[in-house]
């Protein structure tokens, strides 16, 4: 019997979550050492902030954004986005080579000079939170002196 049986769902979920944030972990570290984007200002920063991102949207079990992850980020955004527009944002990012969106494909999209629709979109709603890229962790500690 595969030992995950006995498991909640939110269990399994959370496990599955914590996989696909590793192996995104080890897709950010691939960039680091890419010549290629050596140059890029800030790029462990940027990258840590696209893997958040994109663990944001509702990843099917490969790890990767399909149609329903797309469509229902772009509602949570409040861009909600027809069957059409959606065809036409992925094969943006992939270059219609595949029907869903793979961490890479996402990476390369958000660092590269052409504006896909979907990178308008995140970094409008980047804007739109004022989060450029939001630390983990307790806010600062602040001392008495500086409370109101």
């Amino acid at each position: 019997m595969p030992s995950n049986q006995n498991m909640q769902g939110g269990k399994a979920f959370g496990l599955l979550k914590a996989q696909q944030r590793d192996r995104l972990e080890e897709i950010n570290k691939e960039f680091m050492e890419d010549q290629k984007y050596r140059d890029e200002d800030d790029l462990a920063e940027k990258l840590d902030s696209f893997k958040n991102k994109y663990a944001e949207f509702d990843l099917n079990d490969q790890g990767e954004i399909d149609m329903m992850g797309l469509k229902r980020m772009m509602e949570k955004l409040g861009v909600p986005k027809t069957h059409l527009e959606m065809k036409k944002m992925i094969s943006e990012v992939t270059g219609g080579s595949s029907d869903t969106i793979n961490y890479r494909d996402f990476v390369k999209m958000m660092l590269g000079k052409r504006s896909a629709v979907l990178k308008l979109v995140m970094i409008f709603e980047d804007k739109a939170n004022g989060s450029v890229c939001k630390p983990d962790g307790p806010p600062p500690k602040r001392d008495i002196a500086s409370l109101p």
